[in-house]
């Protein structure tokens, strides 16, 4: 699949570059955390969320919502599922980075998306770019052999676990956890529970 940079006119319908963010507290923190061999994601991290600047940057970004700071780290060249929020996320490259994107006004009124309609992009170590809430995303993938290392910053409470039982309206059984949207693909290995929707390949990363 045709890779597109962050800045091509392609993004701008599923996020935006925030050029006057600043990150550079955030991202010397990143420094110490793991890059594993799996992916590892980790909703709030002290040391982020205590970084120099970042306080008042997350008060900027989310408009003085409470934010949490944490991270994605790890290995990974598969698309494996998709989610959303009902909010828009930060994400600010520790290193190099490739972004699976697709909208949920493609997810079919039966829950199901068609993996060819994603599309992919490359955020260079350093970038800071909101995903919109409507925007279909996954963990990161790293372009060269080198694992990748993403900040993530979302409202506060997202992505934890549930504590009560979803709803009887269609899109209740995607829920997954906090304010998380999930659409898992049948080889993408996820836990129990997770609803598998996602038709056509699981992307690869070449």
């Amino acid at each position: 699949m045709k890779v597109y940079e962050i800045t091509d006119e392609k993004f701008k319908k599923y996020g935006r570059v925030i050029r006057d963010a600043d990150a550079s507290g955030i991202l010397e923190a990143m420094k110490s955390t793991p890059c594993p061999l799996e992916v590892e994601y980790v909703p709030s991290l002290k040391a982020l969320e205590e970084a120099k600047g970042a306080k008042e940057t997350a008060a900027s970004l989310f408009g003085g919502m409470p934010v949490q700071i944490g991270y994605c780290n790890g290995h990974n060249k598969k698309l494996n599922a998709f989610e959303y929020h009902r909010s828009s996320e930060i994400n600010m490259m520790a290193t190099d980075a490739v972004f699976m994107l697709g909208l949920e006004q493609d997810i079919e009124p039966d829950g199901t998306y068609d993996t060819g309609k994603a599309e992919l992009f490359f955020a260079p170590r350093g970038t800071v770019i909101e995903v919109y809430a409507t925007t279909l995303h996954y963990a990161p993938c790293n372009p060269g052999t080198e694992g990748f290392k993403v900040v993530v910053a979302l409202p506060r409470g997202t992505n934890l676990e549930l504590t009560g039982q979803a709803g009887k309206r269609e899109e209740d059984k995607m829920l997954f956890a906090v304010n998380k949207w999930l659409i898992g693909h049948p080889e993408g290995g996820l836990p129990e529970g997770a609803f598998i929707g996602l038709k056509g390949e699981n992307l690869t990363l070449e």
